[in-house]
């Protein structure tokens, strides 16, 4: 499988589960991402995003985009976006 870095997590909001991730690259929903730091590797689909709180199916270079994440990050970590 391959991996492309997209961006990077700037923040993580804990009790909603929403990483804050600046875009190095494009993303769209429906894509797998790996988010992936010294805590380990976190798989899953792009289900949710948003800029200033409203819903977008893609984004890229240059934005910041709030992405609900499955599982807890950490400032730092970085996520790519899997293909076969």
């Amino acid at each position: 499988m391959e991996k492309k870095l997209v961006g990077k997590v700037k923040h993580f909001f804990g009790k909603i589960g929403v990483a804050v991730v600046e875009l190095t690259g494009d993303l769209r929903s429906g894509e797998r991402i790996s988010i992936e730091g010294p805590a380990g590797v976190a798989e899953q689909i792009v289900s949710s995003m948003q800029i200033n709180k409203e819903a977008v199916e893609k984004a890229g270079r240059g934005q910041s985009i709030g992405l609900k994440v499955d599982s807890r990050v950490k400032e730092g970590d970085v996520v790519y976006v899997l293909s076969v």
